[in-house]
């Protein structure tokens, strides 16, 4: 399954919060939201590659207050499910969901939202941003697939405008699967390869895009946190457990072909015993959450 398409995103969504849930709570996101005010002004938030707005639904209510947010992605199919995703969140949740022409108001008890969607393509439009009114950047499981030029030239729009940055769901490199197959150390390495292949902003940073920006934006005076977000998929129980190891192995598979046909029939092999373990399989994947405050923010 494509990594952009709308019914990968909405399987992986509550495992991606799940798996951040202890990350974001030991930023202190409250504080630093505080820290990043700019009097009654609403905090004015960037999210990178948008899709339909999983991250806005994973820090909006920690982040407290009043936000105006940008979901910036450039494939309009995505940005264009965003109000309903937005209006089934309010729903089940019993908040407020309003809409004016392209404009979403949402609101829970003690935060609130305006959110604004801008389709753009990132790799050559960055400059296009409205930087001025924003105090914080954040992404979702996008900064292992750019590059580092990329990702220099963003670090130096957000010192610019003294914005903070929030990278979440960043790929390490750590995986667990369980029962083990001789085949995974093999069909992982590969995998890992292809992580490395241009997505779109040049050579990918791949596992080793949190280590790299944390450094970067050290180098630029930001204050750097960072903390474990793993997914733990349990397929034992079928549900969306099963369904997203099934994915997790399919991806892995077409990946590993991708990257080096020659290898496709230990890795057919491989998908195939995978699968046929899923009533017993769990698997763990290594992510980190990267957090990094500009010099004169408070709060983290």
């Amino acid at each position: 399954m494509s990594a952009f398409e709308p019914g990968w995103l909405q399987l992986r969504e509550p495992f991606d919060l799940a798996a951040r849930a202890e990350a974001l709570q030991g930023f202190d996101l409250p504080a630093v939201a505080a820290g990043l005010r700019r009097g009654a002004e609403p905090l004015g938030v960037l999210d990178l590659g948008a899709g339909t707005g999983a991250n806005l639904r994973a820090l909006a209510p920690s982040l407290e207050g009043r936000q105006r947010w940008t979901l910036v992605d450039q494939d309009a199919r995505l940005l264009a499910e965003v109000p309903a995703c937005m209006a089934d969140w309010c729903r089940a949740n019993q908040w407020k969901f309003e809409t004016d022409g392209d404009r979403l108001r949402v609101a829970g008890p003690a935060w609130e939202v305006e959110v604004q969607r801008l389709q753009l393509d990132l790799d050559v439009s960055l400059d296009r941003l409205p930087w001025s009114r924003i105090r914080m950047v954040t992404a979702s499981a996008l900064l292992d697939l750019v590059s580092a030029r990329w990702f220099d030239a963003l670090s130096a729009h957000a010192a610019d405008a003294g914005a903070a940055l929030l990278f979440g769901l960043n790929v390490d490199g750590r995986l667990e699967w369980s029962p083990q197959d001789s085949a995974d150390g093999a069909v992982s390495g590969l995998f890992a390869w292809h992580q490395l292949r241009d997505k779109g902003f040049g050579p990918a940073l791949g596992i080793d895009a949190a280590e790299y920006a944390g450094r970067r934006l050290r180098e630029r005076g930001f204050r750097t946190s960072s903390a474990r977000s793993d997914w733990w998929l349990d397929s034992t129980g079928g549900g969306t457990g099963r369904a997203m190891y099934q994915a997790m192995v399919d991806g892995f598979c077409a990946a590993a072909i991708e990257h080096q046909p020659g290898t496709q029939d230990l890795v057919r092999d491989w998908q195939a015993r995978r699968l046929a373990l899923a009533s017993v399989a769990s698997l763990r994947v290594g992510h980190v959450d990267l957090l990094a405050l500009p010099p004169q923010a408070r709060g983290g």
